[in-house]
């Protein structure tokens, strides 16, 4: 059977889509309210960091409860959270927008480790394990989200301000809350069903594979979120309109999206260190010459690429997480989506004090030579591997 034919793969697919959707409009919103509200770019940072720590940490709690009650339930209520909580982020004059922005991100909390988990170990059985490619399936649909957000959301507001943004639902609504009750996962969780089919390998994992794999996760992490919280505000600082930046900064998790397809199914045929330490390495080149651009063509080609190898890595580094606990893919989606999030998050603080002090091109240099350590963590991590015995070890 196919995996898109499967239809809890393809309603967890398409509700990733919904909820990122949502998800993509908090950096166009903190540009836009920057102005009214006399926001610096520390304080986007700031406010991004918070919004994206409140999501964050409480995904593995959420990915612990997935495994106990099923995928389902946890995936439904956090994105008709979000749902709720950004219509009051959008409906309030002031900066109460902002409070109920940040309790918006615990419903993408709640979605994320309990979707991945659905989506990874559909992959299991119906792709013959190849589980980064299905992961990397659910996070095109995600990215596709994180894409389709900005280039809707920018014209949106340009026309009709952040109200404008209500119209979204029209396509959130109908696909969320239809698409939804078709995960066909019941209370015991589907990681249940495959231990009693296959019990999971014991594994043995050295602390010389951890701190490089950490290592790695944080460096990404803060190089990305910086490039989805920052790219905004730097197009608009540059003079574009919101009807342009918002169409631009898209273009970077377009990239985003199709280099995870890319890069996940030349790991499932090559294998996952070559493809992810190559991409990593790649997605240095453009981040060091992005401020000197001034060309607009050339801005769009560069941050389209940038995107493309930043993200090639991503559903690598998930499947990674989830074979180190096996039987566990709630949790083990929670911790590794938590962490990324969270490192992401507070890299971009540190990012926004850095453009503030010595403005963006320094920034964009600096990013670069992040993104070089995450490529001597994938070295490293890949040098050192991992032990795993069988079962009956």
């Amino acid at each position: 059977m196919s995996l898109l034919k499967d239809r809890a793969f393809r309603a967890t697919a398409l509700s990733h889509l919904s909820i990122d959707l949502l998800n993509s409009q908090h950096p166009l919103l903190l540009a836009v309210l920057s102005i009214p509200l006399g926001l610096s770019n520390s304080l986007i940072g700031l406010v991004s960091t918070i919004y994206s720590l409140s999501g964050s940490l409480s995904q593995p709690l959420f990915g612990m409860l997935a495994d106990r009650i099923g995928n389902r339930l946890v995936a439904t209520s956090g994105l008709a959270w979000m749902v709720v909580c950004f219509s009051f982020a959008l409906s309030i004059q002031g900066p109460a927008a902002l409070v109920f922005l940040v309790l918006a991100a615990f419903g993408s909390g709640a979605y994320h480790p309990a979707a991945t988990a659905e989506a990874t170990e559909r992959g299991r059985i119906h792709l013959a394990r190849m589980e980064t490619t299905a992961a990397s399936f659910f996070f095109f649909f995600g990215q596709g989200g994180l894409f389709l957000g900005p280039a809707l959301g920018g014209p949106l507001i340009d026309q009709w301000g952040p109200m404008g943004l209500f119209l979204l639902f029209i396509l959130i609504l109908p696909v969320g809350f239809y698409m939804l009750p078709r995960i066909e996962v019941g209370a015991e969780g589907f990681s249940a069903l495959l231990e009693r089919q296959t019990p999971p390998p014991i594994v043995s994992v050295r602390w010389s594979y951890i701190v490089p794999f950490v290592m790695t996760i944080f460096s990404r992490s803060w190089t990305q979120m910086s490039m989805m919280t920052f790219l905004p505000k730097y197009l608009q600082d540059l003079g574009f309109r919101p009807g342009v930046f918002g169409p631009v900064s898209a273009l970077y998790m377009g990239g985003s999206a199709f280099g995870g397809i890319l890069g996940a199914w030349l790991a499932d045929r090559f294998g996952d260190r070559y493809v992810m330490t190559i991409s990593l390495f790649l997605a240095c080149l453009p981040l060091f010459f992005y401020g000197k651009i001034s060309a607009t063509w050339l801005l769009i080609m560069v941050t389209l690429f940038a995107g493309a190898f930043i993200g090639a890595s991503h559903s690598i580094l998930v499947v990674l997480a989830q074979r180190l606990l096996p039987g566990k893919s709630g949790v083990a989606s929670g911790l590794v989506l938590g962490f990324t999030f969270a490192s992401g998050s507070i890299g971009a603080f540190f990012s926004g004090w850095i453009a503030d002090k010595f403005g963006f091109q320094l920034l964009f240099i600096v990013l670069g030579g992040i993104m070089l350590l995450s490529t001597i963590g994938s070295i490293w991590m890949h040098a050192s591997g991992r032990t795993r015995s069988s079962p009956g070890a």
